[in-house]
């Protein structure tokens, strides 16, 4: 059995073994951190898997009402520690965002800690900021400087798919994109087609790359001559995700769609019958 939680609405999924409980969704669960049991939200009913769940985290149990009181104490933290935020780095004219903000009650034993996430264009000098902040909220505080990439997957919202971010939901870990896989691909290169909400590449050009790196090493590119049952023709463009091939013949410059595999045999029977 496999359930679902997530710690923010609409945020990344977590997957966990439920063990003896069964929450419904929107039921609040405990599930286990480094800094102890932490409540969050099923998203997912627990539902039978044939994968291996050794190694999945289990849930904690149900969130009771003690849990909610705590839980409701660290959002009133958070938003004191927003504002206090935000207005000091106003008096300090620093240029920094601020994006996301933590609050643990007991910090592996050290007390109360806040964790302030921002951006900036360049590296900011916080330490009078982390001072201040300190004294003013009574507690020890951490400032850590995002990524853009990181920044939107904190921060989350909606792609130009009209879906919620890659980054906010699923996605582990950021791998290498790059102007070539769009090039690859027939797609505009208008950085506002093929650019994210952080302002670089689409994580998701990532994902068809690798068909389409396949469909080109076996393909027959454009302009190339082949000889099918309607006649023979020039091979003038590419569907990759039908796996299929443009030809337009030279009998009367109609077009033609063929599978990919039926357009190399015709490739290959042209190329026997030219010898």
């Amino acid at each position: 059995m496999l359930c679902a939680v997530s710690f923010n609405r609409y945020g990344r999924l977590f997957y966990l073994d439920p063990g003896e409980f069964h929450p419904s969704v929107g039921d609040l669960v405990l599930v286990g951190t480094d800094e102890g049991p932490e409540v969050a939200e099923c998203v997912w009913a627990p539902q039978a898997t044939d994968a291996d769940t050794s190694g999945f985290p289990r849930l904690c149990g149900l969130a009771g009402e003690e849990d909610f009181q705590r839980e409701e104490h660290r959002r009133r933290r958070k938003a004191e520690g927003l504002v206090a935020a935000r207005q000091l780095i106003r008096e300090h004219e620093l240029p920094m965002k601020v994006v996301a903000i933590d609050h643990l009650l007991d910090a592996g034993g050290l007390g109360p800690r806040t964790t302030i996430y921002f951006t900036a264009p360049q590296r900011v000098d916080f330490r009078s900021l982390v001072r201040d902040l300190g004294a003013t909220l009574r507690c020890r505080v951490e400032l850590r400087q995002l990524s853009a990439r990181d920044s939107a997957r904190v921060q989350g919202g909606v792609g130009s798919c009209g879906r919620d971010l890659c980054c906010a939901t699923f996605l582990a870990d950021f791998e290498p994109v790059t102007i070539r896989m769009a090039k690859d691909q027939d797609l505009p290169l208008n950085p506002l087609r093929i650019s994210g909400a952080c302002g670089r590449l689409m994580c998701c050009l990532k994902y068809e790359h690798p068909l389409y790196q396949r469909f080109r090493a076996d393909a027959p590119a454009a302009g190339v001559r082949v000889a099918l049952p309607e006649g023979d023709g020039r091979v003038v463009g590419h569907n990759v995700p039908r796996d299929a091939v443009v030809v337009r013949l030279e009998s009367d410059g109609s077009r033609v769609t063929c599978g990919r595999e039926a357009a190399c045999q015709a490739r290959s029977a042209r190329q026997e019958r030219g010898r």
